[in-house]
């Protein structure tokens, strides 16, 4: 994964790209390994889980967070129309 990673980091820098470090993160799902993934020596953050287009990701893989985010969200949505 660092090999990938650093593949990234220097295509982006040849077309004038920067790569956010602080807002880069790493999800690591199904591995052993626990070698921290660096851009430009800089060690990126690891975490457990992350939202992406709205829906949750975790190292898991499956899709309990995500289910109970969106009944969540629905029921204050609906909370909010009862209201009117």
């Amino acid at each position: 994964m660092q090999e990938k990673t650093n593949s990234v980091a220097a295509a982006s820098a040849a077309v004038g790209l920067n790569i956010h470090k602080g807002k880069s993160k790493v999800l690591r799902y199904n591995t052993e390994c626990t070698d921290p993934i660096t851009i430009d020596g800089e060690d990126l953050e690891d975490v457990k889980t992350f939202t992406y287009l709205g829906s949750i990701i975790d190292e898991q893989g499956g899709s309990d967070a995500d289910v109970k985010a969106r009944i969540g969200k629905a029921r204050a949505a609906y909370l909010q129309l009862r209201n009117i």
